[in-house]
């Protein structure tokens, strides 16, 4: 990393943090505002070859970073609001009582919201798009075995928030023959 590299990032990081967080507060919820712009930030760092060298060209285009960044955001959160609805349907589709499926489908859509994004995004790879476990650690960019591991624990964690605990199974003790 060259010293000079870093000085022009410090140099608008400076000049634009305190402006770009307040745009993204006027577009999020306050919690995200901060890391949306530290998340801006990281992508221009990796793309500050492309930024304009003039100071306020260059803030119009960190502004750029954070809207579409902020558009990002708001497209995942569709997404997973939409597996959620998906999860729900295809949950629904073996009940026969429509009391029941509408119960089971508010307890699900309750569940999945409640579940951390790297487990909606196990069982979604799984349940949703119906990729093997080779296919969907690759589209996380972790091993096979990783994956089984988060999806398991992914499905747990979804008994879980829907009361359905595993029951203990006995162990009994072999008779000799």
């Amino acid at each position: 990393m060259s010293k000079q590299r870093e000085e022009r990032f410090v140099a608008l990081y400076e000049a634009t943090y305190a402006d770009l967080v307040r745009f993204a507060q006027r577009r999020l919820p306050q919690v995200q505002a901060e890391d949306t712009v530290a998340e801006a930030f990281l992508t221009a760092w990796r793309r500050l070859d492309d930024a304009p060298e003039q100071l306020a060209d260059a803030r119009a285009w960190l502004f750029g970073i954070v809207r579409n960044t902020i558009l990002n955001s708001h497209r995942g959160a569709r997404r997973q609001r939409a597996v959620a609805v998906r999860l729900a349907e295809v949950a629904s589709t073996s009940l026969p009582d429509d009391s029941e499926l509408v119960a089971r489908q508010v307890d699900l859509a309750r569940a999945w919201e409640r579940l951390s994004a790297v487990h909606q995004e196990a069982l979604a790879l799984a349940v949703i798009d119906d990729l093997p476990g080779r296919e969907a650690a690759a589209v996380l960019g972790i091993t096979s075995v990783a994956y089984r591991l988060r999806l398991s624990r992914a499905r747990n964690a979804l008994r879980g928030e829907l009361g359905h605990r595993p029951t203990p199974t006995r162990v009994t003790e072999r008779q000799p023959t």
